[in-house]
């Protein structure tokens, strides 16, 4: 549902115990179950990226200490996908560091066979692999992707500021390609990388105007990396991420709103009041791409504490 700049920080900017009252009775009447969607997170092609993302340690262009990686095989991978279900994970999600995928290329052939055995698992499979086109996007679909992970990052007016190897368009125009195939869209963005609270819900009014709308948003909290141009930022203060999460809600009820990076930055109470809010999607187990994720056995914990339950997967049709 398309929602304006206005409409949006209209919402945003209520007395904060109104929103998340108001968020609080939007989840309850989409997502009416206990319930956290578990996902786990494997690089399976690390560092050695040709992009420039300011936020991110495995570009090449910045000295972060994280070394190049080939991309994994089919037999690597698995192991990770089967202990990753075993823990309770419903959704596997692959990504690797480069610019974009092609048909033809034999890194992609190795992909789409990832795809296919890690499907068999009866997990929801979701790659983040770059750019593509409708090629590409058809062949993930065939092979077993349910959802593609392209992140927006933040507003069109900031994008720049953060990116300069490819555009803001350059996102959309993936995402586009994702629709055309059936794949569903997961796609957010990072707060703490300088933007401005406006900047936030600009990001989010384009994520509103996507038709079919966003099955998942991701919602990250920037992990300043060393070596980055990014890497001496501050927190996200945590009320206005809490804004963020309930406005989301609001404005896309169906989506999963997923608390992403920067979970280990968050105590137990501001977890649970980001789940309270509307987040009902994490990032599960200890490693996220190259940053640290809290433990399996602390966010079970918190989740028990919390009255919790895992979401088995596809529960909800998009």
């Amino acid at each position: 549902m398309s929602k304006t700049l206005s409409e949006l920080e209209a919402i945003y900017h209520r007395p904060f115990f109104d929103l998340i009252q108001g968020s609080r009775q939007i989840h309850g009447e989409y997502w009416p179950e206990n319930e956290m969607q578990l996902c786990t997170l494997l690089s399976v092609k690390t560092g050695g990226c040709s992009e420039d993302c300011s936020y991110c340690s495995q570009s090449s262009r910045y000295q972060t200490g994280i070394e190049r990686e080939t991309l994994m095989t089919t037999a690597e991978v698995l192991p990770y996908a089967e202990e990753a279900k075993s823990n309770g994970s419903t959704r596997f999600c692959m990504g690797a560091a480069w610019k974009g995928v092609r048909d033809g290329d034999s890194r992609f052939e190795q992909m789409l066979e990832t795809v296919r055995e890690v499907s068999k698992l009866g997990m929801e499979v979701c790659v983040t692999l770059g750019q593509l086109s409708d090629p590409e996007a058809r062949k993930l679909k065939e092979a077993g992707v349910t959802a593609y992970n392209h992140n927006i990052d933040t507003s069109p007016e900031f994008y720049s500021k953060i990116v300069t190897s490819h555009s803001f368009d350059d996102r959309l125009s993936t995402i586009g390609a994702v629709q055309r195939s059936g794949m569903s869209v997961c796609c957010g963005g990072i707060i703490g990388m300088g933007e401005t609270e406006t900047d936030r819900l600009r990001m989010l009014e384009v994520l509103c105007g996507f038709d079919p709308a966003p099955e998942s948003v991701p919602i990250n909290c920037l992990m300043p990396m060393p070596g980055t141009p990014l890497e001496d930022q501050e927190a996200v203060d945590v009320f206005e991420l809490v804004r963020l999460i309930a406005t989301t809600r609001m404005v896309l009820p169906r989506a999963k709103v997923r608390l992403s990076a920067g979970r280990t930055r968050l105590s137990r109470e501001a977890q649970a009041l980001c789940y309270f809010a509307g987040a009902n999607s994490i990032f599960y187990g200890e490693k996220l791409l190259t940053a640290d994720n809290p433990s399996t056995n602390k966010d079970l914990d918190l989740l028990r504490t919390l009255d919790l339950q895992p979401q088995a997967p596809f529960t909800t049709p998009v």
